[in-house]
């Protein structure tokens, strides 16, 4: 009796496990599976998020936390101050490898732009960088790539050159030069040593973006699209595409004008060629990279919008954060200012409720100090972004920030099938990217489908 009720346990044990497995391998060869092991498994409109105000100080990452400007490289600095003290240094870029260095550096002839040039890590010149009809501009955008083969910037025909000017009419023509005559005494000439030649490149009217490599040769443009000013530019963790902000010059002018920090669309320019548009609206935040550089994040004022980063159909979703953030500003305001709730209605908007295209929020909504749109984000973990509101005005040439204040967005994706998670379409949306809006009750949430652009860059 006892061998037949262990038999048929036996029995039932097998064809369990049996089922099982044959189960796991109908999932592993069809491509499902409710566990992603990574963000790259998922596209970005079926992220699920999780979003936390005003997170404490001693919680952020050190970097965050202190925020200290950069220093300039002592050996360069000194080989500056001893060789060359009519030029002024503006900042220098160590690469990865902590070997060579990159000097901006300013002449009298640069004006706010600079011209740039190769050190060792020990401070020894090692050659001129620029070719003298290019010039490099935004500073603080110059950078290596991750694996420090190549170096980045955006680059203008230099305005310092002007062309030759045509002789007048009637001018005497020059003089013979014909060769020295060795038998009737005349001397020959001794040739002079020249300077290296340094490779000319084409270069625009508007600021485009430029590669070389990590000896300063092969200089070229990554964008020619003359009209166009890019900014904001930041490698992807692979080192194959770079991310940016452009905008046109009347959009650039406009900008400058009424004091909002320099806003474009953002972009993704790969290193063989082609431009991606990722959204036509407006940001003046920097673009940021996933740590494995399958996804990208940006923010429109209130909202925080994510992006595939390759794929043959690239995603995208969006996510608004006015309410919370609204939410937690009322609570901030009566905490730090000491003050309470303000009526609504009847206030001015401030330019810390205005967009950074220069939008003004809507005039019946409640004028609060702190509720201030996005400026900042910093993707520091695959699964943990950071985004910092604050108030940014450019008065003059000075950009002023006052209450910035760090929030935190976790990343998970959503717990489906993967395989009936990818795109059926490369269709692009003419609408609106968002499709989710928080409640100040409820931040946490997940995003619904989006169409993101996967077409060429129009503007």
């Amino acid at each position: 009796m006892k061998k037949g009720v262990w038999a048929s346990l036996l029995l039932v044990s097998a064809a369990a496990l049996s089922t099982a497995t044959g189960c796991r391998k109908v999932r592993e060869t069809a491509g499902l599976s409710v566990t992603p092991r990574s963000l790259r498994d998922v596209p970005a409109e079926r992220l699920a998020f999780r979003f936390e105000t005003d997170a404490p100080e001693e919680s952020l990452p050190e970097p965050l936390r202190r925020d200290e400007p950069e220093e300039l490289w002592g050996a360069v600095k000194s080989a500056f101050e001893a060789q060359r003290p009519d030029e002024a240094l503006i900042r220098t870029v160590v690469d990865p490898r902590g070997q060579r260095v990159l000097a901006l550096y300013g002449t009298g002839a640069t004006d706010r732009d600079f011209r740039l040039d190769l050190y060792s890590s020990d401070g020894l010149f090692i050659r001129n960088i620029l070719p003298a009809d290019l010039t490099g501009v935004f500073p603080e955008e110059v950078a290596w790539s991750p694996d420090g083969e190549r170096i980045l910037f955006s680059g203008v025909r230099n305005p310092a050159l002007s062309a030759t000017p045509t002789p007048p009419e009637g001018a005497p023509p020059p003089p013979e030069l014909a060769p020295p005559d060795v038998a009737a005494g005349q001397a020959v000439p001794t040739p002079t040593a020249a300077a290296p030649i340094i490779p000319s490149t084409q270069t625009f009217r508007t600021e485009q973006v430029y590669v070389g490599n990590r000896d300063g040769f092969e200089l070229r443009p990554l964008t020619s699209r003359e009209g166009l000013i890019y900014f904001k530019l930041a490698w992807s963790p692979d080192g194959r595409q770079v991310a940016a902000l452009a905008c046109k010059e009347d959009e650039w002018e406009s900008q400058r004008r009424e004091g909002f920090p320099h806003a474009g669309r953002p972009r993704l320019v790969a290193l063989e060629g082609g431009e991606r548009l990722l959204d036509d609206r407006l940001t003046p935040v920097k673009p940021v990279w996933s740590p494995d550089g399958s996804k990208l994040a940006t923010a429109f004022e209130y909202d925080v919008a994510f992006y595939d980063a390759a794929g043959g159909a690239p995603t995208g979703a969006g996510l608004s954060l006015r309410e919370p953030l609204r939410a937690a500003s009322v609570e901030y305001d009566a905490r730090v200012f000491k003050k309470a709730e303000p009526a609504a209605g009847g206030a001015a908007a401030t330019p810390a409720q205005q967009g950074g295209g220069g939008q003004p929020a809507q005039t019946s909504e409640a004028v609060l100090i702190s509720m201030n749109p996005f400026v900042r984000l910093e993707w520091v973990a695959p699964g943990t972004v950071y985004a910092q509101t604050a108030f940014a005005h450019i008065y003059g040439d000075e950009l002023v920030v006052r209450y910035p204040r760090w929030h935190v967005l976790h990343i998970s994706p959503q717990a489906a099938v993967l395989g009936r998670l990818r795109p059926t379409t490369t269709r692009r949306s003419d609408s609106p990217l968002w499709t989710l809006t928080a409640s100040a009750k409820s931040t946490s949430t997940s995003t619904a489908r989006a169409s993101a652009s996967s077409a060429r860059s129009r503007v």
